[in-house]
């Protein structure tokens, strides 16, 4: 691969179009890639994340906690128990509000986190605060819970009849996604947030969540998926380090059952993780990958971010700009819809990561 340009590496991977219904008819308009985005979605809940669970008939909110002086008297903190509120029943769980009290209505970040705690080693809430931000935390596992392939607790037992799955039935990064979802639908309920500048944002494993999260719901005008990887913002076909079969067999629960018939036959997909990028346009979407993190595969995320770039281009927008090459540690590409940045190190969601971002949202805030 030495020498090869982008769009050589892209021809390479044999990758499905984006630009052409299942039918074979190109997709020439705006109003087209509409229909084609929808055609995308039923693909990936088919074939990987499993169906889109069902909207709540309403969504209710208790603030259990306010701190008006939180981190040095700079933020507003608030503990709130959401319920969303469904036709065979109730679910609930816990979310965590930041406020900067020095920006009114400022933008505002759903961040699905791995662990409760606050802060967090990566969830720096006086930092994120600092820089203007407002930040709604929740932790994965208060929905349902990621430690083996059990679908009877959490919100799983509300939406799996019996814990038995189909081949289609939701996977648990589908049922994160959901939950991310209904925290936006508490969100649209307040006036001190900017709800035109809200993005989702998740790392690894969460990362891949953020990605769906923004594909399924146009409500989320950013996404940041960090060190998302396979399954995620990186390129399947010919990946480096993890791919369908390793995924699958590790973390069978986190799609749809139909989704390890691919193990070993990625050639096979009819789609990839262009898609689920290419879904989220002409919104932003901001990958951050590391040097070192083999597992996810920086180059192949990179180049899914380039794949994606025509439909931005197709609905007028500028999407992945980027120099002709594979990437570099220390490369920061905010100008497009599309960015990127790779840092040195390892699968880490750091300080640096959040600057990157943060940074990002400024630069692009509507």
């Amino acid at each position: 691969m030495v020498g090869m340009k982008v769009k050589e590496l892209l021809e390479s991977r044999h990758l499905p179009q984006l630009l052409i219904f299942q039918d074979g008819t190109p997709v020439a308009s705006a109003e087209d890639w509409s229909k084609r985005r929808l055609e995308i979605l039923g693909i990936l809940c088919r074939e990987e994340y499993g169906h889109r669970l069902p909207e709540p008939l309403s969504v209710s909110a208790v603030v259990n906690k306010t701190d008006d002086d939180s981190f040095a008297g700079k933020v507003l903190e608030q503990h709130i128990s959401l319920t969303a509120h469904m036709e065979n029943g109730t679910f609930s769980f816990p979310v965590y509000l930041f406020i900067p009290k020095s920006i009114p209505n400022p933008m505002t970040i759903v961040y699905i986190a791995f662990r409760p705690d606050i802060p967090d080693r990566y969830f720096p809430v006086e930092e994120i605060t600092d820089e203007g931000f407002a930040v709604a935390m929740f932790c994965y596992n208060d929905i349902v819970p990621d430690l083996q392939d059990d679908f009877t607790k959490g919100l799983a037992a509300l939406v799996i009849n019996e814990g038995k799955r189909d081949a289609a039935s939701p996977g648990k990064i589908m049922m994160w996604s959901w939950a991310a979802s209904r925290v936006m639908d508490y969100l649209e309920t307040r006036d001190d947030i900017d709800l035109k500048n809200t993005a989702v944002m998740g790392h690894s494993r969460l990362g891949k969540t953020s990605l769906v999260t923004a594909a399924y719901d146009e409500r989320f005008a950013f996404c940041f998926p960090n060190n998302a990887g396979c399954s995620g913002d990186a390129i399947t076909r010919q990946k480096k380090g993890e791919r369908v079969e390793q995924i699958t067999k590790v973390f069978p629960y986190w799609f749809c059952l139909n989704y390890a018939k691919f193990a070993g036959r990625e050639e096979e997909m009819p789609f990839d993780q262009h898609f689920l990028i290419a879904a989220i346009a002409p919104r932003f979407v901001c990958s951050g990958a590391a040097a070192e993190d083999i597992w996810a595969d920086p180059d192949s995320q990179y180049l899914s971010l380039a794949a994606a770039d025509e439909v931005y281009r197709l609905l007028g927008r500028e999407g992945f700009v980027h120099p002709d090459r594979l990437p570099e540690p220390g490369d920061i590409l905010h100008e497009g819809s599309l960015g990127y940045h790779m840092r040195s190190g390892t699968h880490f969601h750091s300080r640096y990561d959040w600057l990157r971002y943060l940074e990002f949202m400024k630069k692009h805030k509507l």
